[in-house]
């Protein structure tokens, strides 16, 4: 496909939602960049974190992969490994453990991106929000105040904000810098609070967007996994964003038309439920301001997530 034409994209988020964007931006033709949080502070990213004192590795690890020039090739799935047993590697990703490794000798968490950019061929480029150490803090519906990106995402609760501690950290500034040249501009999906709004508390970044002439869309989750949206619908999703910061700044939200059956389980066997988006839902979208999109989006192996080649088509149906 050759829609983009020279046409520069960026996709802002984090967690495992973004790479099937990043794809179908790539295929589309777009010059693609991704913004990605640094809020994460679970799992091989979190001990990184901890024990070499670096910016988390695993969301911007999951976007490079997906812009590379094959994302099924050997190398690409050797940056992918995740280490399943042995002590000190167990749970750790080499790819987390080649940018550790690569910020140490380069001197920079940014040109240890840019190098394995490199390595990979990928088709476009992969930028933090920010460079600040920051950490996540929120509030649940039911009013308890929790900290920490892993104990947000995991919380039984639904939750109701967020914020970053420091408050407004520094944006990293060719992050912005992107975003103010992006023709297209695609928010999540992903985990809302965990890992798409952390991106909109980083200051400059939310502003970017408003004051942005390009098409700008939220694609919506397929599936609320866990409690940390758990009972939201589409409408709600969208309510939060604009509460966090892109009142205005949404043009198109992309939503999947028919639900994946409630039964069905996400990969670490947590339930999980749809994200309700029938005609009433989108109608209170639409009094938000943003026009809605309705597509069968989800993975019919895993109806929990985006098919890539749906998720494409539905992109082009609204960029061309």
């Amino acid at each position: 496909m050759s829609i983009g034409s020279g046409r520069r994209a960026v996709a802002i988020g984090g967690g495992t939602g973004l790479p099937a964007v990043l794809r179908s931006l790539v295929d589309l033709g777009f010059e693609t960049t991704a913004v990605v949080t640094m809020a994460d502070d679970g799992g091989s990213s979190g001990m990184l974190r901890r024990q070499l004192g670096m910016l988390p590795p695993g969301d911007v690890r999951n976007c490079i992969a997906a812009l590379a020039d094959d994302d099924e090739a050997l190398l690409t799935r050797l940056f992918q490994y995740r280490f399943p047993h042995g002590e000190g590697l167990a749970g750790h990703a080499l790819g987390n453990l080649i940018l550790a490794a690569l910020a140490d000798i380069t001197g920079s968490f940014p040109a240890a991106i840019e190098a394995v950019e490199g390595y990979l061929h990928t088709h476009g480029h992969v930028l933090p929000s920010t460079l600040a150490d920051v950490e996540l803090h929120g509030v649940d519906r039911a009013g308890a105040v929790l900290s920490g990106q892993a104990r947000l995402a995991g919380n039984p609760e639904a939750l109701s904000c967020v914020r970053l501690e420091p408050a407004e950290p520094a944006a990293y500034p060719p992050a912005l810098s992107a975003i103010h040249a992006a023709d297209v501009i695609v928010l999540g999906p992903g985990s809302l609070y965990t890992s798409l709004i952390p991106n909109l508390l980083v200051a400059g970044v939310a502003d970017a967007v408003r004051a942005s002439h390009a098409t700008r869309i939220y694609v919506c989750n397929v599936a609320n996994m866990r409690g940390e949206t758990g009972g939201l619908d589409a409408a709600d999703h969208v309510a939060a964003l604009v509460e966090h910061g892109l009142d205005g700044a949404i043009d198109v939200v992309l939503v999947h038309e028919s639900p994946a059956g409630a039964s069905a389980l996400c990969d670490d066997g947590a339930g999980v439920e749809p994200v309700a988006a029938g005609e009433d839902v989108r109608a209170r979208i639409t009094q938000m301001g943003p026009s809605t999109v309705a597509a069968d989006l989800a993975d019919p192996a895993d109806p929990v997530r985006h098919s890539r080649a749906a998720l494409c088509r539905a992109l082009e149906r609204v960029v061309s």
